[in-house]
C-alpha cells in the first residue's frame, strides 16, 4: 500500500510517494520517491509501480546480505538473484487470481511429481501423471504403486503450499506416511539397514537414526538465522539423505521437505529433473566424502531454472 507524506528539510517542504515494505525479521521499512507535482494516489502509484518493485527487491537482498554469510557459491552477486527471484514469486503469487493461481501450480505439481518420481524409476509420463491427478482416472496397465506415489503426492505439495509442513521430526514422518499411504506399511524410522544401489556411502544404522535425525533438525535452527535458506535447505538434504531414516521412499521425502524449506521462507520451491538425476547422486556423494560445495552450487542452479521455466515468465502480465 502506497501514501502521501509531506516532509520540511531545511525549511523547504518536499512531497513523497511512501510505500512500507515488511523484511523477513518483520520489520516494516518505508521506501520511498520525492515526487515534484501532486496526482492522484492511484496514478501515482502506476506511474512508480516498477519503481517501488525494483525497490523492494534490492532491500530484501540487502537484508540477505546483512544477515547471512557469504561464500564462493552464495557471494554476493548470486544472493541477489536468489532474493530478487523470491520478491517477485512472492508478487506473483498476492497478484494472481484464484484461477491463475490454480493454473500456474498445477502445471508447477504435476511437473514435481513426474520427475521427483521418474529419478526412482517411475514409468509414468507427464501426461499419465497430470490425468492420474487432476482426473482422477488410473492409467491402464501401469503399477499401482506409481498410481499411489502420484495421488499421495499431490497431497502433500497441497500442505507444503499451504505452509502446514514444518522441518520437526513430527512433520517428516507425516510427510512419509502420506506418501506411503497404498503403497508401503513400514511407516517411521527403518527397522533394519538400508543402502542406495550405486551409492558407495554408508548410511546410518537404524539404531542411530532418531539421534542422528534430531541432531540435523537441531542443526537448522543453530543455523537458520545466519545462513542463507537456500544453502540450509540445500546441506540439510544432503544430510537427511545421508541417514536415509525410512525403509522406502527417502529420496522424494527428501525433495518434498526441500520444497518446504524453501517455501516457509516465501522463496519458489525447486524441481530435480530426471535428465538430471547422475548430477544429482554424484553431488550427494561428494556431499558425503566431505566435499559440500557441489550440492550446494546444483541446488542454486535447480532454484533459479525453476523459477525462470514456471514462474518467471508471468511476471510481466502482473508487474
Amino acid at each position: 500500500m502506497v501514501y502521501l507524506s509531506e516532509k520540511t528539510i531545511k525549511g523547504r517542504k518536499y512531497l513523497y510517494l511512501m510505500k512500507s515494505i515488511r523484511l523477513p525479521d518483520g520489520r516494516v521499512v518505508s521506501l520511498q520517491k520525492k515526487i515534484e507535482k501532486k496526482e492522484s494516489l492511484k496514478k501515482l502509484e502506476q506511474k512508480y509501480a516498477k519503481l517501488f518493485f525494483q525497490k523492494e527487491k534490492e532491500a530484501h537482498a540487502n537484508f540477505a546480505l546483512k544477515h547471512f554469510k557469504i561464500n564462493s557459491i552464495f557471494n554476493e552477486d548470486e544472493i541477489r538473484i536468489i532474493e530478487h527471484m523470491k520478491v517477485e514469486y512472492n508478487y506473483l503469487l498476492k497478484n494472481f487470481s484464484k484461477e491463475q493461481y490454480k493454473d500456474v501450480f498445477d502445471r508447477f505439481v504435476a511437473n514435481f511429481t513426474y520427475e521427483s518420481n521418474a529419478i526412482e524409476g517411475s514409468s509414468l509420463t507427464l501426461k499419465d501423471v497430470s490425468i492420474i491427478m487432476f482426473e482422477n482416472r488410473s492409467i491402464e496397465g501401469k503399477d499401482l504403486r506409481e498410481i499411489w506415489e502420484t495421488k499421495n503426492s499431490r497431497e502433500v505439495m497441497e500442505k507444503i503450499l499451504k505452509g502446514k509442513i514444518k522441518i520437526t521430526e513430527k512433520d517428516i514422518i507425516k510427510i512419509h506416511k502420506m506418501l506411503m499411504q497404498n503403497i508401503d506399511k513400514r511407516i517411521g524410522y527403518k527397522k533394519f539397514p538400508n543402502e542406495i544401489l550405486g551409492f558407495s556411502v554408508k548410511l546410518a544404522s537404524p539404531e542411530n537414526v532418531k539421534k542422528e535425525m534430531n541432531s540435523i533438525i537441531k542443526w537448522v535452527e543453530q543455523n537458520k538465522l545466519n545462513m542463507h535458506p537456500l544453502q540450509l535447505c540445500s546441506l540439510f538434504h544432503g544430510k537427511f539423505e545421508r541417514i536415509h531414516p525410512f525403509a522406502d521412499g527417502n529420496g522424494r521425502v527428501g525433495r518434498f521437505i526441500a520444497a518446504a524449506m524453501l517455501v516457509n521462507k516465501g522463496y519458489p520451491p525447486l524441481i530435480i529433473r530426471k535428465t538430471q538425476r547422475d548430477s544429482y547422486i554424484k553431488s550427494l556423494e561428494d556431499f558425503h566424502r566431505g566435499y559440500t560445495g557441489n550440492l550446494e552450487r546444483f541446488f542454486l542452479k535447480k532454484y533459479k531454472n525453476t523459477f525462470r521455466n514456471f514462474f518467471s515468465s508471468y511476471l510481466k502480465y502482473v508487474v
